[in-house]
């Protein structure tokens, strides 16, 4: 039979669950990525992606490269080595201004930094495609490793000092140019959280911009766990961070105090209007109609895929283990085939295995010859949204017990009902 590379046997599968999470492990999203093989924990704030925690990685990248894409981003990927000359020019090299730079030194002399975020190399790279009118705008976008000397990495993979983001930069005309790709990012983002299952939870927030500009806008997802507050107002969709909260800005967008609701939350997104300064810092300059130098005008635009990933463990999970949303989950169906001893059960395992890689639903199928309560434990524990179980009772019923990991509800299925539920 052939396996295609979309679904997998958890027999061939290296990684193992754990039923305590380790000692040093206070997160709650890493303790349950952890315990149930998604990630591995190098040190405070740096973690390997597994398997599993590759494949969820990758939906979430798929989902976000999905909205970029739709809205003109061209997808790149720049280096994660950057020359000090350049940062300096901005003056965001000096450990002052931006305080989690990782810097080392070349053998063949002078300071490198490793790649904290992309504005200056990327204002820099642009300068050797831009000089006239004609050529802007442009939108390019990356999927990168990025590293942060935080002072405190107590949030496993939601504030690590190697994460993935992906930043997307423009280059504008102007500012009504500039403006009207914002906003449009601004709903691509929002598309991006309704996909991912926390549109209803996530707010775009008004905030500090920290050491990219002096304001940006945040996209905050309420969580229990999360390590900001804001002020949000549900009838208009207005939500403000409490580092900027202050009665002028209230003034400005016309809410009181009273109309302000407390709420902890986690960002797992922001975006950042640079203006022409960065621009004027870098000298990169276009020819408008008229031969005038302009300078260009820039913005920066972020999402954690790991952060995000993190926000989803906690968000979602239960007392039993992780529940991911079905579009990001690693696999569909986690098929649970119990007596591996009696041939027809495995026969008719392996049959529905084969009809649910045909009709391309990514199947994990657990062959171990384990017990029936370790393998519903490590079941609840990875989170996979629908259990399909292979028994000898659901061979005599001629249907097989699936049940929703979400909500629990059971109900019994044929093949062709199965599929045609998973296919709709």
């Amino acid at each position: 039979m052939t396996i295609r590379t979309h679904s997998m046997k958890q027999s061939h599968l290296f990684t193992k669950t754990r039923r305590e999470a380790p000692k040093d492990e206070v997160s709650k999203n890493a303790q349950l990525l952890i315990r149930a093989g998604y990630v591995h924990k190098e040190m405070a704030g740096v973690y390997a992606y597994l398997p599993l925690g590759l494949r969820v990685q990758n939906k979430i990248k798929d989902i976000v490269r999905e909205e970029m894409d739709a809205i003109g981003g061209e997808e790149i990927i720049m280096t994660s080595l950057q020359r000090k000359e350049l940062w300096e020019k901005t003056n965001r090299w000096d450990d002052e201004t931006v305080d989690v730079w990782f810097k080392t030194e070349l053998k063949a002399g002078g300071e490198v930094g490793l790649a904290w975020s992309h504005e200056e190399p990327i204002g820099e790279m642009m300068k050797n495609y831009v000089s006239s009118f004609r050529d802007l705008p442009i939108f390019v976008y990356q999927f990168q490793t990025k590293l942060r000397n935080e002072l405190r990495a107590k949030s496993g993979i939601m504030r690590g000092r190697e994460f993935v983001m992906k930043d997307m930069y423009s280059f504008c005309l102007g500012e009504e140019d500039h403006t009207r790709f914002y906003n449009k990012t601004i709903d691509a983002y929002l598309r991006v959280y309704d996909r991912l299952g926390i549109g209803a939870d996530t707010f775009v927030t008004f905030a500090s911009g920290g050491a990219f500009t002096q304001f940006s806008h945040e996209f905050q997802t309420i969580a229990e766990t999360g390590e900001d507050v804001i002020y949000i107002n549900r009838e208009k969709k207005i939500a403000i961070n409490e580092e900027v909260l202050n009665e002028e800005t209230l003034t400005k967008l016309g809410i009181t105090r009273v109309d302000l609701e407390e709420v902890k939350t986690a960002e797992v997104g922001n975006i950042f209007n640079f203006g022409t300064q960065k621009a004027e810092d870098l000298g990169l300059f276009y020819k408008n109609e008229k031969g005038e130098q302009v300078p260009v005008w820039m913005g920066s635009y972020g999402i954690g895929i790991t952060r995000v990933m993190g926000l989803l463990a906690e968000k979602f999970a239960d007392e039993k283990g992780l529940v991911w949303p079905e579009h990001i989950a690693p696999f569909r169906v986690h098929l649970i085939e119990l007596g591996n001893d009696n041939v027809d059960v495995h026969s008719e395992a392996q049959e529905l295995y084969r009809e649910l890689n045909e009709a391309k639903v990514e199947v994990l199928w657990d062959d171990r010859d384990v017990r029936a309560g370790e393998k519903f434990a490590d079941a609840d524990l990875i989170g996979i949204p629908l259990r399909v179980v292979v028994s000898e009772k659901t061979l005599a019923a001629g249907k097989f017990e699936c049940t929703e990991r979400a909500t629990g509800h059971t109900s019994h299925k044929s093949i062709s009902e199965l599929i045609g539920h998973l296919t709709a």
